[in-house]
């Protein structure tokens, strides 16, 4: 079994298109093709269902593709690992983050890439239940998010900070001015909300049920940026965490008032899998700022 073998098969995975996974690996497609059936051939089992010009993981293939991913990401570590011996000036990072972290996030991007500007940044964005799942296929080096601190076979979570559940609005609504509120006035605001789902509507929903509140729910969207776009047309109201309030000077974040509005902030790492010198000091500028 050769490292490029499993390197087509990921491809071929993610694609579920031979020929698509082909050129982007800037191979022929014959090339793949044989590679693959060696590798079949190797563990005895089809990998793949070949269905006209398409191909779909066979259920070997679905639960050879996480320990296929995970060597060819432990390869590439070891040869950072080697690189950094002498020098982490070049190399690469992949970071996962939630929306509501972004601010911490780019602040950090700035000064990290001022001291290490040939270190290539990737960054993937998705809910907490999504990069917990490219924490375990060893996608990424580490993830920002609201993930709590409980241990895992997959992961380890350590806190950054806390924030609190709040009332995002235009600064000419009535509650602008507000020092506080509380969940029960949600009862009569027009609310557009982040879809079932996302970790952040899972607290609050939470929170509204042990409350005994049924708000006005008016919208759902799976996208916190265009739920910051209506709620600064005055029309609507959303809720969020306020460190997601940002790139927005015309919204106003008004904090719950009650026990259970904050959440741990946390910086989340992959197990048994080596944690680059890179990596390491990027998380050194996000205490830093907390």
């Amino acid at each position: 079994m050769e490292l490029r073998q499993l390197k087509y098969f990921i491809k071929a995975a993610e694609r579920s298109n031979f020929t698509e996974a082909a050129y982007l690996l800037n191979i022929s497609q014959s090339t793949l093709s044989q590679q693959i059936k060696q590798l079949e051939d190797e563990l005895g089992i089809p990998l793949f269902d070949r269905i006209a010009k398409r191909v779909f993981l066979t259920e070997a293939g679905r639960l050879f593709l996480p320990h296929a991913m995970q060597t060819v990401r432990k390869s590439e570590d070891g040869r950072e690992m080697i690189a950094e011996l002498n020098d982490i000036q070049a190399g690469s990072l992949t970071i996962g983050v939630t929306y509501g972290l972004s601010p911490l996030l780019a602040q950090a991007l700035i000064r990290f890439s001022e001291i290490y500007p040939k270190i290539k940044i990737t960054i993937e964005f998705g809910t907490s239940a999504e990069l917990l799942r490219l924490i375990a296929e060893s996608r990424l080096d580490f993830a920002l998010s609201f993930v709590p601190v409980i241990p895992s076979a997959n992961h380890v979570s350590y806190p950054l900070f806390k924030s609190v559940l709040s009332l995002i609005v235009h600064k000419d609504h009535s509650f602008a001015s507000y020092r506080n509120v509380s969940l029960s006035q949600l009862t009569n605001l027009p609310l557009v909300l982040p879809v079932k789902g996302y970790s952040i509507r899972s607290f609050l929903d939470k929170v509204l049920t042990e409350a005994d509140i049924i708000p006005d729910v008016t919208i759902e969207i799976n996208d916190i940026d265009m739920l910051l776009k209506l709620a600064d047309t005055g029309k609507w109201c959303t809720v969020l965490m306020k460190t997601s309030l940002f790139n927005y000077p015309s919204l106003v974040a008004v904090p719950f008032v009650g026990e259970g509005m904050e959440r741990q902030a946390t910086i989340t790492w992959p197990v048994d899998v080596y944690r680059k010198k890179s990596a390491k000091i990027f998380a050194g500028f996000l205490e830093v700022m907390n």
